[in-house]
């Protein structure tokens, strides 16, 4: 089988698509299938080599409607020898090249990608589920519509969790082509901590992982570090929100204690987890965030609002704790209980490993393999 697989981020980027991607392009490889991979990139110096399948690449600083056609085009280009194209981000510029490549296209969908872009422009402040109950202005009722019409084109949506699959529903898409196929990590070991130059202070180390931005709420990660003398805070990632955040460290006198390590390779990414004591995500919105199984697949107890799919594998005080996503002064009480009682962490972390040990990557491969063998040409 010839797959080509479209996505908008890909290593060094980090985030859902940009872990998903490079695993399920090995393994589709090794069980003998064809792959190739397109994607946006900042990147251009980035070793390609160490993949087993060739990474082409758009720079994604070229102007807006120039990329957008240039995508089109190398998609087109690309896809004429595939059997079936793979879409994990670019939606709009994939159904356009499927019209003229006339190939089945198969879309993984892990957030609304509409809501996104309304929210980042600063059109709408309505929560994701209230985004879509409710009717907006011209632009915003625009975007709504692109959305349901790229997903509609798709001969089978496949989903990282129920609660979306719930949501796509009402976009237009018959039940029988929507498949939840829950998300997967890679067994690791012997993973070396990296090294955080923390105060001596510092008796519980938290990490979170993720694209600063508002949704995030690490500005409410770095206030709660603030009430606690003894609590550090890793944030791994980068966007647009860092200057505010670093800033409000410092504003906060918790500079020396909020260590922000931007962007990271996957392997320095889980040597940050392993070099900590507890994971979380303070999120208004999630899918089912691959950050949650790495962490808990490096046995790590987590802490995470309860929002989307994230109680899809969060069961409250048995693998980790939900929270209310605006529960203004929790997260500092969470942390003071956890500082407090190693117990109820080790209970927690153990949890942990045991939930990330079902979700084996074998499944993931075998069942998205199945979808793309039934829709190919």
């Amino acid at each position: 089988m010839n797959v080509l697989i479209v996505t908008g981020i890909f290593p060094p980027d980090i985030g859902g698509p940009a872990t998903y991607v490079p695993v399920i392009s090995s393994e589709l490889v090794k069980r003998g299938h064809k792959v190739t991979v397109l994607t946006l990139s900042d990147t251009f110096g980035y070793d390609d080599g160490s993949y087993s399948f060739p990474v082409h690449r758009i720079r994604r600083s070229i102007f807006k409607p120039v990329r957008f056609l240039l995508t089109v085009v190398r998609i087109i280009h690309q896809g004429r020898h595939a059997q079936v194209l793979y879409v994990n981000g670019l939606y709009l510029e994939a159904v356009i090249a499927k019209f003229f490549l006339h190939k089945p296209m198969v879309q993984k969908v892990v957030a609304d990608w509409a809501w996104e872009r309304a929210s980042n422009k600063g059109w709408v402040k309505d929560t994701f589920e209230e985004f879509q109950k409710s009717r907006y202005c011209l632009k915003v009722e625009v975007l709504k519509a692109l959305r349901s019409f790229c997903t509609q084109r798709a001969v089978t949506i496949i989903l990282p969790s129920q609660y979306l699959a719930r949501w796509i529903a009402q976009w237009g898409v018959p039940e029988d082509k929507i498949k939840v196929v829950y998300n997967a990590v890679e067994a690791v070991n012997g993973v070396q901590p990296a090294h955080l130059a923390m105060p001596p202070c510092v008796k519980l180390k938290v990490v979170t992982i993720g694209r600063l931005i508002p949704l995030k709420q690490i500005d409410v990660l770095i206030e709660a570090v603030s009430r606690l003398d003894d609590v550090g805070l890793v944030v791994v990632g980068d966007g647009p929100e860092r200057e505010r955040l670093e800033e409000l460290a410092l504003a906060l006198n918790v500079a020396q204690r909020v260590y922000f390590a931007g962007m990271r390779s996957k392997e320095a990414t889980l040597s940050f987890l392993s070099a900590c004591d507890l994971f979380v995500l303070n999120s208004t919105h999630e899918g089912f965030p691959y950050s949650i199984l790495e962490a808990m697949n490096i046995g790590l107890p987590v802490v995470a609002s309860a929002v989307g799919g994230i109680p899809e594998i969060v069961q409250d005080g048995e693998n980790g704790l939900l929270i209310e996503p605006n529960a203004n002064g929790r997260l500092a009480k969470v942390f003071l209980s956890l500082l407090s009682s190693p117990l109820k962490r080790q209970h927690l972390a153990t949890g942990a490993k045991r939930t990330a040990d079902q979700f084996l990557l074998a499944a993931v491969v075998e069942k998205t393999e199945a979808v793309l063998r039934e829709v190919r040409q």
